[in-house]
């Protein structure tokens, strides 16, 4: 069992930056791919980004609309995983969710990993 609970969301104007993190619960943290998710009102679950577990390297993997904008990390001592989000643009409002599974080395689909933050909101002011 794993319990993701997400931070650092927050407005910020257009070209700006934001960093968020997700704190996870349990001692097998870096066995768990995780990835951020984000929703927009009235619209489905995204993917944005993910970072598969330590043994199968770390890899990192984007969203063709956040790709050479956000980066995603984790950082295994402390249990957590980030989002660095830079040059934001106005559709990148949304609630944001962390999200974790131990099965998959990574995923782009929502419905593979088990385990989800309750989200946080990063509106981006035009």
């Amino acid at each position: 069992q794993v319990q993701l609970v997400e931070s650092g969301g927050g407005l910020v104007q257009a070209g700006g930056s934001l960093r968020l993190s997700c704190a996870a619960s349990g001692r097998t943290f870096s066995s768990y791919a995780m990835g951020w998710f984000r929703q927009a009102p009235g619209k489905e679950r995204d993917f944005v980004a993910a970072i598969s577990s330590r043994s199968s390297g770390g890899a990192t993997y984007y969203a063709d609309s956040v790709k050479g904008r956000f980066t995603i990390s984790r950082d295994n001592a402390k249990n957590t995983v980030s989002l660095q989000m830079n040059n934001l643009k106005f559709e990148d409002t949304a609630v944001y969710y962390c999200a974790a599974d131990s099965s998959i080395t990574y995923s782009n689909k929502a419905y593979e990993y088990d385990y989800w933050g309750q989200g946080t909101q990063v509106t981006v002011s035009s």
